[in-house]
């Protein structure tokens, strides 16, 4: 029989910290916003920041909570339990912040039939055909010249965000295509993949090209010579980036800047049970994390705690983690070994041996979205294996290690909800005839020798330009990040070693 919306499990409870997740992405274009709205919350709970390039000696301390950033996309938060000595672990939730985009070129001009373009690569693997005909606006990090009051030149590093659409990828009307390209929609990430600015009138094209022959060059730079790289941006890209930054355009030194989906985060589904919003694979890890390390610390929990809790969430996942702010690089490794150090009674001569102790005591949660079932397409999971949308967030196993669990990581992440009376987890296993994924937890428990477990919250259209998830997911995950902060220590001490 037909169930009515008005018997339908309510969500109502879940909305609001759905709401301010989908500010959260909205918010968040790219990694350089994500991370610095993630610090925005950390600071208000009371985080400082330290900078790598100095000692960590002497600024860490038990009780304290700390961050740090490696090319300002990658974000290391951590917090010292009060109780905290030399030799006890690390817990660690782990993620990435980049999502599959259309990145600008190094040189962005582009022009083709009587229309102004931008020259872009594909990040990651993208469902490409889910960027056509959406509304897209620029954001990234922009390198700005600037002088100090005694003129001394110094190259700030500004972040931009233009929510207006001002690019546009197009498709190809149905009445130009033959029979077989109706059939299939097939993508040359080269010559379809390019966006339109605008429109190029012959005017303004005889114009450029006088004042080129006129002059030998269309811009100086800052000091007044031919910028090279200048000369091969689109003006009209340049003008709208130097009226965003409240700059001029002179004094743009380089940029790296990706497209995004202007359409905002919102809430879907009959009862609002789902979240539709771009680059949930992985900000929702992002938020989610830094919430609860957020909320962990401000509700006294590093008060009898004798671990270090910590989030480290990184760059390039979505092409290998193979890069000096991804999970391939130093980056993890390095952070355990700084912290410890500088927690030690002789910081500059860490015991090898105390060392080793703590990468025995300490766990990696590695998370990463999950694959929940589509209705359209069932048969392509496993059918005991087959998580769901708003059912908890998914424990992901794999035996040939595409995934780090293993039976016991796996068994610490169901004590964790068992414990702390939350919704259990759910379970993932790849089809045998079907490709299985991977992500960071491998990765790192490679490099480090932590033990690590992959879960994520589950998700439709993964790696869509617009994707979508449950809300009730999102509480999920906040449960059991919450619950491994403050039980890890007493189930895996009570663990057979």
């Amino acid at each position: 029989p037909y169930l009515a919306v008005s018997t339908m499990t309510d969500y109502s409870e879940h909305i609001p910290f759905a709401e301010k997740a989908c500010a959260f992405f909205t918010n968040s274009p790219d990694p350089y916003h994500a991370v610095e709205n993630m610090i925005a919350r950390l600071e208000t709970a009371g985080f400082a920041r330290l900078s790598k390039r100095e000692p960590f000696a002497d600024k860490v301390e038990p009780g304290g909570k700390y961050f740090y950033t490696v090319n300002r996309t990658t974000l290391v938060a951590f917090g010292v339990g009060a109780m905290y000595k030399p030799g006890n672990g690390f817990k660690i939730i782990g993620g990435h912040t980049d999502s599959p985009n259309l990145k600008v070129k190094p040189r962005s001009k582009r022009s083709a039939s009587g229309c102004l373009q931008l020259g872009v690569e594909c990040y990651g693997g993208g469902l490409w055909h889910t960027w056509f005909d959406r509304d897209l606006g620029i954001s990234g990090r922009v390198l700005v010249r600037t002088k100090t009051e005694d003129g001394k030149e110094t190259v700030k590093q500004r972040f931009v965000k233009v929510d207006q659409p001002v690019a546009r990828v197009s498709t190809l009307c149905i009445h130009l295509q033959t029979a077989e390209e109706r059939r299939a929609f097939k993508v040359n990430k080269e010559e379809h993949m390019t966006p339109i600015l605008g429109t190029q009138p012959a005017a303004s094209v005889l114009a450029a090209g006088a004042k080129a022959q006129l002059t030998g060059s269309e811009e100086g730079g800052a000091d007044g010579k031919e910028d090279p790289w200048a000369k091969e941006q689109e003006p009209l890209l340049m003008d709208l980036l130097a009226s965003k930054l409240g700059i001029e355009k002179k004094d743009i030194a380089d940029f790296e800047l990706n497209l995004f989906d202007t359409q905002p985060a919102s809430l879907g589904g009959i009862k609002s049970e789902f979240l539709n919003s771009a680059r949930l694979d992985n900000q929702a890890t992002c938020f989610v994390s830094s919430e609860a390390l957020a909320q962990y610390v401000e509700n006294g929990g590093l008060d009898n705690d004798e671990d270090i809790s910590l989030i480290a969430l990184f760059d390039h996942e979505e092409i290998g983690s193979q890069s000096a702010q991804g999970a391939g690089s130093p980056v993890m490794a390095e952070a355990v070994r700084r912290i410890s150090s500088a927690l030690t009674d002789h910081p500059h001569a860490l015991d090898p041996d105390v060392f080793s102790s703590t990468i025995r005591r300490s766990f990696v949660f590695s998370v990463d979205q999950a694959h929940a079932i589509h209705p359209n397409y069932s048969s392509k999971h496993e059918k005991n294996h087959a998580p769901k949308m708003n059912a908890g967030v998914v424990m992901k196993t794999n035996q040939n290690q595409r995934y780090s669990t293993n039976g016991v990581t796996g068994f610490i992440v169901r004590e964790l909800t068992r414990k702390a009376d939350i919704t259990p987890v759910q379970e993932f296993v790849v089809r045998n005839d079907c490709p299985c994924g991977t992500t960071i937890g491998p990765i790192i428990s490679a490099a480090t020798g932590i033990r690590t477990v992959d879960a994520g919250m589950p998700q439709l259209s993964m790696h869509s330009c617009r994707e979508v998830m449950g809300v009730a997911d999102l509480t999920n995950g906040l449960d059991l990040f919450t619950a491994f902060f403050t039980h890890f220590r007493e189930i895996d001490d009570a663990l057979e070693g």
